[in-house]
């Protein structure tokens, strides 16, 4: 099991896109509040089409509120252009939480500052903040799932 967190997301069809790739691989979303949108939001429906069904989706309040259910925080790998381990370089476990921040500021300081051991960078090139959230987000998936074997995907 993959756990994905995102913290207090702005922009739906990110969201939705992530809750795509979360259904076609098994990964339970996690949203932290605040949202920068309704989960009704017909931006965020019309990106993960017709997947909704497929996709174990739970809101929480605060990360507070989400940090007791977590039990190890060893399965955290939370995503920073800051700096941290690269990506793809040693495996994430068998069930990690893969944490990202909000499209605009990324992490909150709280969180990556309890955490320092756990960073995960994707590289870029010069001159490039980020990537979209998305992206970095599929990227980050599919390699935990493949050191996984990926299991339960279809022949």
């Amino acid at each position: 099991m993959i756990d994905v967190v995102l913290v207090a997301p702005e922009i739906p069809p990110n969201t939705g896109n992530i809750a795509r790739t979360c259904a076609a691989t098994g990964a339970h979303l996690h949203l932290v509040e605040p949202l920068g949108f309704s989960v009704s939001d017909r931006y965020l429906k019309r990106a993960g089409l017709d997947y909704w069904h497929l996709v174990q989706v739970t809101v929480h309040p605060s990360w507070e509120a989400l940090v007791p259910e977590l039990r190890q925080p060893g399965r955290l790998h939370l995503f920073t252009s800051r700096g941290g381990v690269r990506f793809d370089a040693g495996g994430y476990g068998d069930e990690p939480v893969l944490v990202f921040g909000q499209e605009s500021t990324g992490l909150p300081d709280s969180i990556l500052s309890a955490y320092p051991d756990r960073w995960r960078q994707i590289p870029m090139g010069p001159g490039v903040r980020s990537l979209n959230l998305s992206n970095a987000a599929c990227l980050a998936i599919y390699q935990a799932w493949g050191g996984q074997g990926y299991p339960g995907a279809a022949p």
